[in-house]
Parts: structure tokens; sequence; C-alpha cells
């Protein structure tokens, strides 16, 4: 015998059907919200009632571990390693448990299980810089220095951003430069860069030069700011030569080789074309003046794309030198300097002009070109300049100097393009 429903109790059973699946599914959801809040509570009755709510989410078991592994004021690492075994019970693929259960294992001086746990995470996530990175710090700790180099290197190769502290770690633990540079640093050029940084910081230039020189032979596409840290500790330990050469290289490098300017110019950038300022030899460009603007302007130049334009807004008799560029040159060499200038409804009787004046010797004269104010078309000011004995390198400046004028609060517009230092053609005579 059949039994048939009507439509009515086919309803009745559906729509009962319906709030027996529904009920059952808020319970879940609702019991997973209260794990998720508990979990996020972070002390440990709120994780551990976490885990009771939800027994099978493999990441309640994770937070407990790191928990009991990380809390400073009431640690256990004994509960932290149950905590991580529990979650890979429930999930063998999190390489992150597989870390912390070895830095669990190693905090108890079970290295063998620290080993193991490491070589699990290798396996679930081969590529991982960080396992890497986790891993060879712990052959490091253990003096297997082949091996943890070999690991530093794939973890500086997947995040080149560790490679100032591979290379730093490398040392420290005993390695030679040499060794550290062919066992830890791929042929990355973002790698030598960090490294380079950091030696550099550190004042280990010697070291930063050497990284430098294995970076050339790679012909790698950089920006020339990265060039800074060693060009400025160079010229800090007054090696203007070297400074100047890997200068060079790192124009080269940046695509910016080819600016133009002046021929025949050693100061670099004399244009303004590049939009690179503020360290190696490049201009040096201040923002501590109050009253003046400085800017790049695409409207008004001599020639290429820009000049340099300043703005002075007539609220002080500003004493400025807010824009200069230290340049490489030779000793016992004769220069002429030039720049053109324009300026507009510039007032008082000092404007703006040039000063050049050598750095790292004793001599603090200084030459200067006359100065130019009210209003002037594209201008040449030049003046010769020569080094003496032991001069190798020459800061120029635009400045402002005070007025004794009544009306001496500087107002109106300068632009600057094209400024050059080109050696003469006839030798500076040698005593």
């Amino acid at each position: 015998m059949i039994l048939r429903l009507s439509s009515n109790a086919q309803r009745a059973a559906l729509v009962a059907v319906s709030f027996a699946v529904a009920f059952v599914l808020s319970f879940f959801s609702i019991r997973n919200a209260f794990a998720v809040h508990y979990a996020g509570l972070q002390t440990a009755e709120a994780i551990e009632r976490a885990t009771r709510l939800e027994p099978v989410d493999p990441r309640n078991w994770y937070l407990l571990g790191r928990y009991w592994q990380y809390n400073p004021a009431d640690p256990d690492v004994a509960r932290a390693i149950r905590s991580y075994l529990s979650a890979l019970s429930l999930n063998p693929a999190s390489w992150q448990s597989w870390l912390d259960l070895a830095a669990s294992y190693e905090s108890e001086a079970n290295f063998s299980a620290a080993r193991d746990a490491y070589l699990h995470a290798k396996k679930v996530y081969p590529l991982s810089a960080e396992v890497s990175w986790s891993y060879g710090n712990f052959l490091l700790r253990q003096e297997e220095l082949e091996t943890a180099f070999a690991e530093m290197r794939l973890a500086v190769q997947a995040d080149p951003r560790r490679a100032a502290e591979a290379f730093s770690r490398s040392l420290h633990a005993g390695s030679s430069f040499e060794i550290a540079l062919d066992s830890v640093l791929p042929s990355i050029s973002d790698a030598y860069i960090d490294v380079i940084r950091e030696q550099s910081e550190d004042g280990h230039t010697q070291n930063a030069l050497k990284v430098w020189d294995r970076l050339v032979f790679l012909r790698p596409r950089i920006s020339l700011p990265e060039s800074f840290p060693l060009v400025g500790a160079l010229i800090v330990e007054r090696r203007i030569a070297e400074a100047s050469r890997v200068w060079d290289q790192a124009v080269l490098f940046a695509g910016l080789a080819d600016l133009q300017g002046p021929p025949g110019s050693v100061l670099w950038d004399g244009g303004f074309e590049s939009n690179v300022k503020n360290g190696g030899f490049s201009w040096l460009i201040s923002e501590a003046f109050r009253g003046v603007q400085i800017d790049l302007d695409t409207q008004e130049k001599h020639s290429g794309k820009r000049s340099l334009r300043l703005i002075f807004e007539g609220n002080s008799n500003i004493n400025f030198a807010g824009v200069c560029h230290n340049i490489p040159v030779q000793p016992f060499t004769a220069y002429r300097f030039s720049a053109w200038v324009r300026t507009r409804a510039l007032t008082s009787d000092q404007g703006i002009r040039f000063q050049l004046h050598p750095i790292g010797i004793q001599d603090t004269s200084y030459a200067a070109t006359a100065e130019v104010h009210g209003t002037t078309p594209w201008t040449l000011v030049q003046l010769p300049w020569s080094s003496g004995k032991d001069v190798q390198e020459l800061q120029v400046c635009l400045v402002r100097s005070p007025s004794e004028e009544a009306d001496n609060k500087i107002q109106g517009t300068a632009w600057v393009d094209d400024v050059a230092l080109v050696p003469e053609p006839a030798e500076y005579p040698k005593p």
C-alpha cells in the first residue's frame, strides 16, 4: 500500500525539513562564530574554549600552540608541542605549524625532532623564503655552514630583501667574505644592492665596494638612488676617485648616461633633466629655507625639457644657499664654470649668484660669479676656476647673500639651466 500525501501535507513536510536544516546550520554557524570570537581573545582559556567548540579546526590548535610557545608571562613548550601536533594531525600541509613545532623542539634541545619538523616544512612548501630562512638559521646554529648557506641562498633567491641579513649572519658565523659572497648571495642585482646598502651604512665601505664590483658584471638595471649609500660612504672617506667611478657606473646602469647637457662638463645633470637629487653627485636641494619655493619648470627653460625655478616670496632678507652640487675634479686642472640664468622682477640689490669652493682642504676661500637681479632674459654667467694640489672635489652653490638696503626683502622669480664645469684645453701649470 502506497501512502500518498496531499499537496498541503507535502508542503508542510518540506517546511519542517527546511526548518530542521536551518536549525542545524544555524547551530554550527553560531558555534563557529563563538569559536572565532574566543580564539581572537588570545588568552589561554579563550583559545582552549575555541578548541572545544571547534575541535576539528586546525587553526584553533595552531593558535593555542603559539600562545604557549610565545607567551612571555607563562610559556609552556610541552603544551605548545602537543597543540602543534594536534593542528598537524588535522592539516599536515601547514608549513607554519611545522616551523613553529621545529622552533619548539629546538628550544627543548631536541635537535633531531626539530630537524625533522623543518624538513617536513620544506617538503610542504619547498619554494618558501620563510621556510628556507628558518631552516638555514637552524643549520647555522648547528654549525653546519655549507648546508646552512645553501638554504639561506634559497631564501634570498625567493626574497632578495633578506640578502643583507643573510650576508651579515654568514660573516658572524665565521665565514670569509669571499665564501659568504659566493655561497649566500645568488646572482640577483636586488640582493647585491641590499648588501651594498647595509655594508655602506655600517661603515664597511671596502666590503660594499667589493660587492659593487661583483654587481657590475651583472650589468644590472638599477635606480640611481640605490648607489647613494656607497657613493656617500666613499665621499665621507675622501675616496673621491672611487666614488666618481661608482657614480659613473651607476648612471650608466640607471639609463641616465645620455642626459642632454653642455659637452665635456664634469658636473652631472647640469640641465636638471633627471629628477634625481640629494645623494651621490646629484643636485643637493634643501627644503629648509622658508620664503623660497624651489621647483622644476617645464615651461620656461634654456634647453632640454626643464629648468630649475626659484620663487622668492618677499617676506625676508634671506641668506640663501639651498641648491648645491658636489663635483669630482682633478688636481692641478683649469676649468670654466658656466650657467644660464633668467630673472623676473627679482628685487633688492642682491640677486642670485654661484659660489665655488673646494672641499676636503683647509682653504676656505671661494670664487663667485656676478649676481643677477631685476628682469633679465636668459643670460650666460661664467667664471674660470683652477684646482690646486690636493683638490679632488668642488662644491658649486646657487646663493643669495643678504642685502644691506632698506628695502631688502627679496621677491621675484629666477630660473637656472645648463650649469657646467668644463676642463680648459690648457693644462694648469704645476709648481
